[in-house]
């Protein structure tokens, strides 16, 4: 599980976290990466990301993953990915343009970088200019390379995200859904850009591993098959 920070100039550490956990303890690796971006390397590093969102992050992910393979740490035919917010743009933007992840689970992410531009906040539409030209905006939407995202994913969103609106997850799964690709989406009431409520990040997590278990071929101890009964699921065997 290759795992990718929000922001996008923000970091992951080495603080306790038990979503890793929920993975380490059932015999998952996982590669939480700090992509050209991030912050904590010095500003060199951090302005590597801009103008080049969506190909320097997805780039350090991939070369992060394709290192463990080489070393025989993982198997490549069961790679995900997951992010929440600009990692899972990240996230969408990696599953339609690299074959290293053959699935993902993308946490209130952008599909459409135009539309984020249009309906979110005026920080993070000012914030995005930096990141994306609008030049590049239909080029790195990956709403618009669908035909390129061939794998599973499942999609989590709050009702009430005024950052990265709910539209965004709902036009992902319906492109992916039509498109024969087994996918899944949560929408969460009452929640905003992150959830708040312990509910539903349990269900969050658990239908997560359920869902990447299941397209892997993988057992899931513990975890209930039914979790899916709240959510809107498509080709999903």
């Amino acid at each position: 599980m290759v795992l990718t920070h929000g922001g996008p100039t923000s970091r992951h550490d080495n603080s306790l976290s038990l979503a890793i956990q929920a993975y380490t303890s059932r015999g998952w690796a996982v590669l939480d990466v700090n992509y050209g971006g991030s912050t904590g390397y010095g500003r060199r590093y951090r302005e590597r990301l801009e103008g080049n969102w969506g190909i320097v992050d997805v780039a350090d992910c991939e070369a992060g993953v394709r290192h463990l393979v080489e070393m025989s740490k993982v198997d490549p035919t069961r790679v995900a990915i997951k992010g929440g917010s600009a990692g899972g743009y990240t996230t969408l933007q990696a599953l339609t343009t690299s074959e290293v992840f053959k699935a993902g689970a993308s946490y209130y992410g952008i599909g459409d970088l135009a539309l984020l531009d249009a309906d979110t906040h005026k920080f993070e539409s000012r914030y995005l200019e930096r990141l994306v030209s609008r030049e590049h905006f239909q080029s790195r939407s990956p709403v618009n390379q669908i035909e390129q995202l061939t794998c599973p994913v499942i999609f989590f969103q709050g009702a009430e995200d005024r950052v990265v609106p709910p539209n965004q997850a709902r036009m992902m799964f319906k492109a992916l859904a039509a498109r024969g690709v087994p996918t899944a989406l949560f929408i969460f009431e009452r929640e905003g850009h992150g959830f708040r409520d312990a509910r539903s990040r349990e269900t969050a997590i658990e239908a997560e591993i359920v869902f990447l278990s299941r397209v892997f071929g993988l057992e899931a101890p513990g975890l209930s098959q039914d979790i899916f009964e709240s959510a809107e699921v498509a080709n999903l065997s």
